[in-house]
């Protein structure tokens, strides 16, 4: 097992840069994530991993599959330096992402698709969330917060590793799900129905937007339906990914 001991150790710099700098992870299409939780789910597609990272003193669970996994040790301090949450647990991965064929993304049928949500604990939940109702992938906009931010990962609470997360021009993927003959529907109160109203089919896409701002006119103008969901109580609205699970569990035949 390699063994790391300095904080000015090549390796550790880039663990840390991919821990804390957006433009890092997407140059080099790779992440870090901590904690057993995440480690536990991205060891179910082995593959994504290029080192699993392991502080002194801690051990790893006897049923964890590590085989032909290259393994660092390190010390407190090394740990501390790349660690995101103040009590870690002293267990890391470094991961790449995995770019789905186009193979693959012709074959998308359930899609969420997320514009300008900066918050990450929102996205992380909506990324989960739809990993939970079946959804075949999700699309972040521009103007979303990055996908693999540590915050974002720890709301998706390991999804990354079941459903595709992707990056994308939401003005293109309107267009070739539509030629796919995949309904579009988004969520604003101009010319909607209640999502209670909507013929429930396999083939659909959800459009959900930045909850100050909601969803680019640009994009609204291209939707087959818009949608909204009643408000019955006081609240002035609903946060963006409480709407988005209950749309998605909604469409979802």
């Amino acid at each position: 097992m390699k063994r790391i001991e300095s904080t000015q150790n090549a390796l550790v710099k880039h663990w840390k840069k991919l821990a804390t700098m957006r433009k890092e992870r997407e140059k080099q299409g790779e992440f870090l994530i901590e904690g057993f939780h995440l480690v536990e789910e991205a060891l179910k597609n082995k593959e994504q991993i290029v080192q699993m990272i392991v502080r002194d003193g801690v051990d790893l669970p006897l049923l964890w599959e590590t085989d032909g996994i290259e393994m660092v040790q390190v010390n407190d301090a090394v740990a501390k330096e790349i660690a995101e949450t103040e009590k870690s647990q002293g267990v890391f991965a470094h991961c790449k992402v995995e770019e789905p064929t186009e193979v693959e993304q012709a074959a998308w049928r359930k899609v969420l698709l997320i514009d300008a949500v900066q918050d990450p604990g929102n996205v992380g939940t909506m990324i989960r969330t739809a990993d939970a109702a079946g959804i075949d992938a999700v699309i972040l906009g521009k103007g979303c917060v990055d996908a693999y931010n540590p915050k974002v990962m720890r709301s998706a609470q390991g999804s990354h590793f079941h459903i595709p997360v992707v990056r994308g021009d939401l003005d293109d993927w309107i267009d070739r799900l539509q030629d796919d003959n995949v309904k579009v529907f988004g969520t604003s109160l101009d010319e909607a129905i209640s999502y209670r109203d909507i013929e429930v089919t396999d083939n659909f896409a959800l459009i959900v937007g930045n909850e100050g701002a909601g969803i680019s006119p640009q994009l609204l103008a291209k939707t087959d339906q818009n949608v909204i969901i009643p408000i019955l109580g006081g609240a002035e609205s609903l946060n963006v990914a409480v709407a988005t699970g209950i749309l998605l569990y909604a469409f979802v035949k």
